[in-house]
């Protein structure tokens, strides 16, 4: 019976489920093959997401964490200070599966931002940030800018608010297959934009230019494929996507 509801639930509102909803999905679940090393948990497999299209051992049955969340956790906790040094940080749109564990960490001055999120600590339009210049060490914004008409100005403000020195991560919905990014301001129709954009509240699909895009916000950007640092069975054990590049921009 847990198994037919299970799969009777939209993938993407699993995601938003309350919390109690967790631990009886982590449970069922319950095995060896598969870790998220967000909090180490091992499961038999993963749960499938997707909004045009189900990818297998997707979603965490744990944290909720997608790939995306997966290889940025293993990036800061084997690449950087992030969990060692004095930082302050500015989270936009801050996801679940980061939000308690970052507010924990007492080496973190931890601030989230968001202009809808009730769990973000300040409302804030992120082409309109309420922070002054150079105030963060670190600031991520992961899957927002593809939600964001002028992404231009978001860009410059997350430039404008990071410190000299400072490390921004800002993920994307990327399609590295494309030259250029595509987007056209006319469709606003929610089906029209899942079909041309992978999702309905999407407003463009960024390609290979999109590190550019960064760079003339004034950022220093590495186009890091730690992909292909981790070894192979850990790539599946993880769940990770093979390929996705982390954009570690510097100012």
């Amino acid at each position: 019976m847990f198994k037919f509801i299970l799969n009777t639930i939209p993938r993407p509102l699993l995601i938003k489920a309350s919390y109690w909803v967790r631990p009886f999905v982590a449970l069922y679940l319950k095995g060896s093959k598969y870790t998220d090393p967000i909090d180490g948990r091992s499961f038999r497999k993963f749960l499938p997401y997707g909004y045009q299209s189900q990818r297998k051992n997707a979603l965490s049955p744990s944290t909720f964490s997608l790939e995306r969340h997966r290889l940025l956790w293993l990036y800061l906790k084997n690449k950087t200070s992030f969990f060692s040094a004095k930082l302050k940080v500015l989270h936009i749109a801050p996801e679940q599966c980061f939000l308690k564990i970052f507010k924990k960490q007492k080496n973190l001055d931890y601030i989230t931002a968001d202009l809808y999120s009730p769990i973000a600590d300040v409302k804030a339009d992120i082409c309109n940030l309420p922070f002054a210049n150079n105030s963060f060490d670190v600031v991520f914004c992961n899957h927002v800018l593809e939600h964001i008409e002028d992404d231009k100005k978001a860009m410059s403000e997350l430039y404008r608010v990071l410190k000299p020195g400072g490390m921004g991560i800002f993920q994307v919905p990327q399609d590295l297959n494309r030259e250029k990014t595509y987007e056209d301001f006319t469709i606003t129709d929610s089906k029209e934009r899942a079909k041309h954009f992978g999702q309905y509240d999407h407003v463009r699909v960024y390609g290979r230019d999109y590190f550019n895009k960064l760079r003339v916000a004034g950022f220093t950007v590495k186009e890091v494929d730690y992909t292909q640092i981790i070894d192979k069975s850990l790539l599946e054990k993880f769940c990770l996507s093979e390929g996705e590049i982390l954009p570690v921009c510097t100012k």
